[in-house]
């Protein structure tokens, strides 16, 4: 595959990292999506194939706890986001994961989502 533009580069990098990561029943796949106006996670099981969680800040409930400052689009609406799957997986009784950045780089909004899972009381 030849890398043409900066999506060719993150789907080739997602590839790589889809290789070793593999959810299951016990730790699924906590995987997380950016846009340029909004975040997306959701956890996945690998070996059935199945959605367990989502949130994103598109969904009409978080956004009316983002508040002024916070939108899809920035930090603190990312820390929103991925306190709200914290939340819904512990309601679940999942505690672990696999954290799959998706291609994306460990900066700014994905980072921001993992800590604040982590902070909620996830585990990876």
């Amino acid at each position: 595959m030849k890398i043409k533009t900066k999506e060719d580069r993150r789907t080739r990098i997602k590839y790589r990292i889809r290789k070793r990561v593999r959810g299951t029943e016990a730790r699924p796949r906590l995987t997380v999506y950016r846009s340029l106006a909004h975040i997306y996670v959701q956890v996945v099981d690998d070996m059935t194939g199945r959605t367990i969680a989502s949130a994103s800040s598109v969904e009409p409930a978080l956004k009316g706890t983002l508040g002024t400052q916070a939108n899809g689009g920035n930090v603190a609406g990312a820390q929103v986001v991925g306190k709200t799957i914290a939340g819904r997986l512990r309601d679940k009784g999942i505690t672990r994961v696999v954290f799959d950045r998706n291609g994306f780089l460990y900066h700014g909004r994905v980072k921001a989502v993992a800590d604040a899972a982590r902070e909620a009381g996830l585990e990876f």
